[in-house]
């Protein structure tokens, strides 16, 4: 089992990297760039030289192009020593037009040109851009940027090589000082005093300032040492990684006595376990040079309720495990009394809900359930109401519950007209003794294999349904990045499917393997 097991999983890799290439192809290549403006706010408030400039960032953001301008260039080579500050001044004097470049400028505009050029880059000059009066107009600097475009090769290599973060004490670059580099392994974690037994292992120079810590919330042991990026979010959750939006928890912010490494204590939500470096950040804000000694100062806020992911999750769980077990008893029911009111019934209501679309009959549950039981028709957060969970988990059991009734009885009356079947009737085994030791189990073995399915595509949510309920969860994510054309989302997301698709396929070959012993992943040889 584990050779057909270990093929099975390279397999569905290699299928899962197929999918997010015919992806990006399909995004970065077949659409219009043009499109990701559509929703975006800051564009329509641009103009002149600096929507343009604007333009060039949001296509390096979104993975259209490497892009770099003359100006970030000069700053590099003052951050390397290459320079100083007065010749720094004196490059970045490019004039109002070409010819009205300082000579230093002039140099340096050429080198800039020649490295860029060499590496495949088009560079582009923008002379002012001037109103009739002669005044720039707002905008309107001069400017010179270096655009390349990425190939579809470059991009999908670097996704999946970017997939997994290791994080290392040479983060942070080696130009800057921040004392020294290592990791320190304490039993006492700073976050509760020093005084509470909790081991951590705390990092300077990484990424996180906690690589490895202990606390109250599920699952209670945490690493940072291995991190997973899913893709960049740039419209639906800007700036941050789709794995974060879909684990990070929701709601209204969770208040809680906090002493931060300055020795400052107040009530906040800041999750001190979460901090990460941000260069420069305690410069920027006193906010941050009052609770922190070093620029480890990005955190994750504590919320009251659960992710986007959570919310799909506990819906869905419930959902399916009252389709298992309100379905197959039904359709066995059904089977077994073929013909009778049990059956007609049973018949009619899979039609039902075969014949009329889903959004209509979910939102007749939710006119129902609103009017007639006064249940919650809409999801509410802060309300705390489990109540809430009620109506979405019915419209999402009653359509898998039709599907099982439909297979379990199909299933059993095939096994009815067996010849097995036939010889226990004739061994004097009773109709009972038949279904529940023979028929029953043979008729559910296809059925088995759809079970890790049902409960792992529980994480990615349901569309329609989330949305009449306006429930907080992971099924309207995809959607939404398809609407703001949020293209790391959309490549995301469908790898986080493609994947829970090869576990589910793999776990149900796994499970009907031990319910059946007629089937076997090995193969001897004759």
């Amino acid at each position: 089992m584990a050779k057909y097991i270990l093929q099975r999983i390279l397999k569905g890799l290699l299928s899962a990297i197929c999918v997010v290439v015919l992806i990006m192809v399909l995004v970065y290549s077949l659409m219009d760039r043009t499109i990701i403006f559509a929703g975006d706010p800051n564009y329509s408030k641009m103009q002149s030289n600096a929507r343009i400039l604007y333009e060039q960032s949001r296509y390096q953001a979104f993975g259209y192009v490497d892009y770099t301008t003359y100006s970030d260039y000069i700053k590099a080579l003052l951050a390397a020593g290459d320079i100083d500050d007065a010749t720094r001044a004196e490059a970045l004097k490019i004039g109002n037009t070409a010819d009205k470049a300082s000579e230093t400028a002039a140099a340096y505009i050429e080198k800039f040109t020649q490295e860029y050029e060499a590496q495949g880059y088009s560079i582009t000059r923008l002379d002012a851009d001037k109103k009739t009066n002669g005044k720039i107009k707002d905008g309107g600097q001069p400017a010179i940027y270096a655009t390349r475009d990425r190939p579809l090769a470059k991009r999908v290599v670097s996704y999946f090589t970017n997939l997994f973060f290791f994080d290392n004490i040479h983060y942070v670059p080696e130009t800057t000082d921040i004392g020294a580099r290592g990791l320190t392994f304490t039993l006492h974690d700073p976050v509760y005093g020093g005084e509470k037994f909790s081991p951590a292992i705390i990092g300077n120079g990484t990424l996180h300032k906690y690589l490895f810590y202990i606390d109250n919330n599920f699952p209670f042991v945490h690493q940072n040492f291995l991190t997973i990026n899913l893709g960049e979010s740039y419209t639906v959750n800007r700036g941050v990684d789709v794995f974060t939006t879909m684990t990070a928890s929701q709601g209204a912010y969770v208040l809680s006595p906090v002493t931060f490494p300055t020795g400052l204590s107040e009530d906040s939500a800041d999750d001190l376990h979460t901090a990460t470096y941000v260069a420069g950040s305690r410069d920027q804000s006193s906010m941050y040079t009052d609770r922190f000694v070093d620029d480890y100062t990005n955190t994750i806020t504590h919320k009251a309720n659960m992710s986007k992911i959570g919310f799909s999750f506990v819906i869905g769980v419930i959902a399916t495990i009252l389709s298992y077990v309100i379905g197959l008893p039904l359709g066995l029911a059904m089977a077994r009394y073929k013909d009778g009111w049990l059956d007609k019934i049973g018949t009619f209501y899979i039609m039902f809900i075969i014949a009329v679309p889903s959004l209509a009959y979910i939102f007749l549950f939710k006119a129902i359930g609103g009017s007639v039981f006064k249940l919650p028709t809409l999801f509410d957060m802060d309300s705390g109401s489990k109540l809430m969970f009620l109506l979405p988990i019915i419209s999402l059991a009653l359509p898998s519950v039709a599907n099982l009734m439909k297979w379990m009885r199909r299933y059993m009356i095939d096994q009815m007209n067996s010849d097995y079947v036939k010889f226990a009737r004739s061994g004097g085994l009773s109709e009972n003794e038949i279904f529940t030791k023979h028929i029953w189990k043979n008729a559910a073995i296809p059925l088995v294999h759809g079970i890790p399915g049902s409960l792992l595509f529980a994480m990615t949510g349901a569309i329609i349904t989330e949305r009449v309920y306006s429930v907080p969860g992971a099924g309207n994510l995809l959607t939404q990045a398809i609407n703001k054309y949020d293209n790391g989302v959309i490549v995301g997301v469908t790898l986080f499917y493609a994947i829970l698709t090869v576990a589910s396929n793999i776990l149900g070959d796994v499970l009907i393997s031990t319910v059946d012993p007629r089937i076997t992943f090995t193969s001897k040889g004759r």
